[in-house]
């Protein structure tokens, strides 16, 4: 039986819940464009590296502060390791080492196409049936990858091609991550786990940054802005938000919200940073967005789910 949901003053289910997600996907948005210009300032991989290291600081804190910090249970700790390993340290390793290469506005649609990669993972690992609109959903949305990637294969600097396929290799680390939490009974809370996933990234970090990257030097205002927006709003904000509306929200809900931040990425990175948006872009998030939704869509009920839900991703 499902739980009745939380009605607002006005009477909407889950108003408020509503807002959180909004806010969410206007954050994870800006923070392609942010990210881009924070690496001008400091190296990709450290960026990465006190991106999480700040955010896991903040949600320690908060957890230690309303009684919450706790070493996770023996049970959860498989996914705490695969969840700071693929969805954390390595997402965004390659997403800030690929932004060095190619635009925000492009990185943040091909970043974005994990989806497409969680439905034959889903049915290997998990045994889950493949629709006929998750099929042609999958295969529209490969195409839409291939029209965006196109014009660097042969065309531009080669290191674009690099660029495009470290995003895509980040994406499929991103789905393997998802698979994974469907698979996983959790014993702790997914914010309760937060904290040690983060640390988990930064450790495996911090090694990456000091061999591959040059040393950092005086952060200046605009590296030291960016960096305390994603990992402050991006990352510790967005986390806890994400867990927030994930317990609220029907899962179709909150994933076809979602696809806004693809759509939003380039429009903000063309106005903040002077990006262009061409045509193969335009066509390929749109093919790309409408692949996501034929894979995912479901029934569109606002519910309350009964189990801990797991932040799909990270975002940017």
């Amino acid at each position: 039986m499902q739980a009745t949901p939380k009605k607002s003053r006005e009477g909407r289910p889950g108003a408020g819940a509503l807002f959180l997600l909004a806010a969410l996907v206007c954050t994870w948005s800006l923070s392609w464009p942010v990210m881009k210009a924070g690496i001008a300032a400091v190296p990709p991989l450290s960026f990465a590296f006190l991106r999480y290291l700040i955010a896991a600081i903040v949600l320690a804190s908060v957890a230690g502060l309303t009684g919450r910090l706790r070493v996770p249970p023996r049970g959860d700790w498989p996914l705490v390791i695969i969840s700071g390993t693929l969805q954390m340290a390595g997402f965004s390793a390659l997403a800030t080492v690929a932004l060095t290469i190619v635009p925000a506005g492009r990185a943040s649609v091909l970043a974005y196409s994990t989806p497409l990669w969680v439905v034959p993972l889903a049915r290997f690992r998990l045994k889950e049936r493949i629709s006929l609109a998750s099929g042609v959903g999958v295969a529209i949305g490969l195409a839409g990858i291939f029209v965006i990637a196109e014009p660097s294969i042969g065309r531009r600097s080669p290191g674009e091609a690099v660029g495009n396929a470290l995003l895509l290799a980040a994406a499929a680390m991103w789905a393997v991550s998802i698979v994974c939490v469907r698979a996983h009974r959790f014993t702790a809370t997914p914010f309760e786990l937060a904290p040690w996933q983060m640390i988990i990234a930064a450790l495996l970090l911090l090694p990456a940054a000091t061999f591959l990257d040059p040393p950092i030097g005086a952060i200046d205002a605009r590296g030291a802005a960016a960096l305390a927006y994603v990992s402050l709003a991006a990352t510790a904000f967005a986390y806890w938000a994400m867990v927030w509306v994930g317990q609220r929200l029907a899962a179709s809900i909150v994933s076809m919200a979602l696809l806004a931040v693809p759509c939003l990425g380039p429009l903000l990175s063309a106005s903040i940073l002077g990006e262009t948006i061409g045509w193969p872009l335009i066509i390929g998030v749109l093919l790309i967005l409408s692949g996501i939704a034929l894979s995912t869509i479901r029934n569109l009920r606002i519910i309350r789910p009964q189990r801990p839900v797991e932040p799909s991703g990270d975002g940017g």
